[in-house]
């Protein structure tokens, strides 16, 4: 597959889309001194090409009562049970990611939780899944950094 080219009126827009996903199109239209038609085109096209995956919607945890983050690592029995643990760990919502990967851990998940006692819940379930020979849990103290915006700012740029 061929490398998707984008000119500056792409980085442009995705720039503005990037910082605020909600942003009318004649917004950027009327910033970028073109059509609010031209702008649904390209953006169209983004999303036809597989550049733009849909939008997202932040959240803040803390104040819904979710501000509790833990790591957990997975150990499996064996690694043929990698695709059957995952279904079941997918089945559990307060675990908002998770990474096949290598060394130490078969799989690492991040949780959500209310405090550590519902915490230690959403473990227990992820203990008690068949193939799980056992976890390795790290409390998260504060989520200092979580900001994808500047990466793809540096990817736009970098292109």
């Amino acid at each position: 597959m061929s490398k998707f080219r984008l000119d500056e009126v792409d980085h442009q827009i995705l720039d503005m889309l990037i910082d605020n996903t909600r942003i009318p199109f004649t917004d950027i239209a009327k910033k970028l001194l073109i059509s609010a038609g031209t702008v649904h085109v390209r953006v169209k096209k983004l999303e036809d090409a597989g550049i733009i995956q849909g939008s997202s919607l932040t959240l803040d945890y803390e104040k819904l009562g979710y501000s509790f983050i833990a790591y957990v690592g997975v150990f499996l029995n064996n690694t043929s049970q990698t695709k059957f643990v995952l279904e079941r760990i997918s089945e559990i919502p307060y675990v908002t990611v998770a990474h096949v990967t290598t060394g130490k851990f078969n799989i690492f998940c991040k949780i959500r939780a209310r405090d550590t006692k519902h915490a230690k819940d959403v473990i227990y379930m992820i203990d008690d899944i068949e193939g799980v020979y056992r976890t390795e849990t790290m409390i998260s103290l504060d989520e200092s950094i979580n900001d994808k915006k500047r990466l793809m700012h540096t990817i736009f740029k970098n292109m």
